[in-house]
């Protein structure tokens, strides 16, 4: 049984490798070759306004830019209200380049951040990043969670309600991305029958909902959205002018339709909206870095486009950047030849997408190194923890008291119906602050803990319906021969209870795998990056979605030889050994005895 169990999960590996394989490599073409969208582009990839820009800002007056900044010599570092002392803590992004990305190093890079490192070296301090979800990282700053926020931030008058923002360091224009035969041309094609992609809770989102009136189809990340725009699941795109430039390329059949520019929603670095002084601070330092000619050298290596009229970074009594004349530069090299390309089969545009398999190799070292690792220890925490947890609420749900059996009911109608992010977000953002001094700041462990309490409810029920499943008999007569009633449910009834639900229970376990993803809501350092987590940076970097399809194969590789693991122990468990041959021996010393 054993060689039988061990063959067919051998067999099942080989297969599914083989088909990844045929996929990466069919159709008798060459896979794509990846760009690294993480990498600065240099000022030959400069680029001159649009010509398409529509709703000019015309008119509009700069509200929040300050007149002048504090001194850089006077900034004491000592009252900057940092979670601690000489370290500037950043949540950031890795799925947004050039602006703020993940390297192939594993090192959170980008101009925003590269940015936040110079006027962080003129104030003294040293920057920690660590990579959490958009949509909670305002929420964290103003929770306490960052110092910073740094994900090339629109500002808004609804997001200045909640957190604080230094002066601009970058402009942003609003792209219009659509197919290159598609009837819409400009923001005013736009119509509530449009399919319009946007990342949920950008500046984007909030334009296509208040400002346009429509119904936007949102999406958790930029590469997302554009994948759904290439096959044709949205009419159009609505994103940051870099992310659609970066995004785009030759073959892919999309076109940069029009550009908005608003002259006050510049972007910014975001701060704990009480933390004036150190909002001066990064003022101060980013007044700096523009004077001694850094901004103008990072500017032109990362983000080489030419700025709006009437917009320069900094305070209004910070320097011009002296900036290349991009214009020019970009007249010079000619216009983009990326419509003279043809555009791919569906086939083809599926395999570039999915089954690059340069980008698997290039991506299961990371895969193994740094994310299996990580998921495996946030799964056997959690599960181990979660057990437990789950072994006494299934224990106090059949007591026969109620005041073990209604708490333990409660807690699993709370922890079952709320979702998991929901869950984590409450532990790591609510609980974080007060227990800091333990985990020293690091949400890690607790995001451990909050899985740990969302898979004891469901795990409690599952030990509480095998243990429930056991014949009443069984405690009967275990309590005739003299048991007490916590001698025969420990011994007898707990044990037969707990081998009927194992398949459930590695059910569970590998959903915890699973779930271990979205630990990165609280913002993890890149060396703590779980599977998907390193699939989706690299995703960010290439713009392809084949890395996520290798975190998947990881993910295949572990939970299917669990399952069939938990399947044979389940069947021996029912069936018992198979006999054995008796030895001759043997046979004849019992067939003597019994003469």
């Amino acid at each position: 049984m054993a060689r039988l169990f061990a063959a067919r999960t051998r067999a099942l590996l080989a297969v599914m490798l083989l088909g990844v394989a045929v996929l990466a490599t069919g159709c008798g073409g060459e896979t794509s070759t990846a760009r690294d969208l993480c990498s600065p582009p240099g000022v030959a990839a400069a680029s001159a306004a649009p010509s398409n820009l529509t709703n000019p800002a015309a008119g509009q007056v700069d509200r929040y830019t300050t007149a002048q900044t504090i001194p850089l010599e006077s900034v004491d570092t000592s009252r900057l209200g940092l979670r601690q002392p000489g370290v500037l803590s950043v949540g950031t992004l890795s799925d947004a380049p050039p602006s703020i990305c993940v390297d192939s190093a594993g090192t959170f890079t980008g101009f925003d951040n590269e940015l936040l490192r110079a006027v962080a070296e003129k104030l003294g301090l040293r920057v920690e990043f660590s990579g959490t979800e958009f949509a909670g990282l305002l929420a964290q700053v103003a929770g306490g969670r960052f110092d910073v926020g740094s994900s090339n931030i629109t500002t808004t008058d609804a997001r200045r309600e909640l957190v604080g923002f230094t002066n601009g360091y970058d402009f942003g224009y609003h792209s219009l991305v659509v197919a290159a035969n598609s009837p819409v041309s400009s923001f005013d094609d736009l119509g509530p029958g449009t399919r319009i992609a946007v990342v949920q809770g950008t500046v984007q989102d909030d334009y296509v909902d208040n400002q346009l009136n429509l119904d936007p189809v949102k999406f958790p990340d930029y590469n997302t959205a554009y994948a759904n725009l290439k096959t044709g699941q949205v009419d159009a795109w609505v994103a940051p002018s870099a992310q659609a430039e970066g995004a785009i390329s030759p073959g892919d059949n999309t076109t940069v339709a029009a550009n908005t520019f608003s002259l006050e929603n510049f972007a910014a670095w975001a701060v704990r909206k009480d933390n004036q002084p150190l909002i001066d601070a990064l003022n101060a330092g980013l007044d700096a870095v523009i004077a001694d000619g850094t901004y103008a050298e990072l500017y032109q290596n990362w983000v080489p486009r030419e700025p709006p009229p009437g917009w320069k970074p900094g305070s209004k009594a910070a320097p011009e950047p002296q900036l290349p004349d991009f214009a020019a530069i970009a007249a010079e090299r000619g216009p983009n030849t990326q419509s003279a390309t043809a555009p791919k089969s569906t086939l083809e545009q599926l395999r570039d997408t999915f089954f690059d398999w340069s980008l698997y190799r290039q991506a299961f070292p990371d895969l193994i190194t740094t994310g299996l690792p990580n998921t495996l220890i946030l799964a056997l925490v959690s599960g181990v923890l979660g057990t437990v947890l789950g072994m006494l609420l299934a224990v106090a749900g059949i007591a026969r008291t109620r005041w073990l059996r209604w708490p333990a009911r409660v807690y699993t109608d709370i922890f079952r119906g709320l979702p998991a992010v929901v869950i984590i977000l409450l532990i790591g953002l609510g609980i974080g602050p007060v227990v800091g001094n333990i985990t020293g700041n690091n949400p890690y462990w607790l995001g451990a803990v909050a899985l740990a309490l969302l898979a004891s409810a469901y795990i409690g029920e599952i030990f509480r319906s095998g243990i429930q499943s056991v014949e009443k008999g069984q405690l009967e007569a275990a309590r005739a021969i003299g048991f007490g009633y916590r001698q025969a449910m420990t011994l007898v009834v707990i044990p037969q209870g707990v081998r009927r639900v194992l398949p459930a229970l590695m059910n569970q376990f590998i959903a915890l795998i699973k779930d271990s993803s979205l630990i990165y809501f609280l913002g993890l350092l890149a060396t703590q990056r779980e599977l998907f987590a390193v699939g989706r940076d690299l995703n960010a970097q290439t713009g392809n979605l084949s890395p996520l399809v290798a975190a998947g194969l990881v993910y295949l590789l572990l939970t299917i030889p669990l399952t069939h693991l938990v399947n044979y122990i389940d069947h021996r468990m029912r069936t018992g050994r198979p006999d054995q041959p008796i030895d001759e021996l043997e046979q004849a010393t019992i067939t003597e005895g019994r003469g």
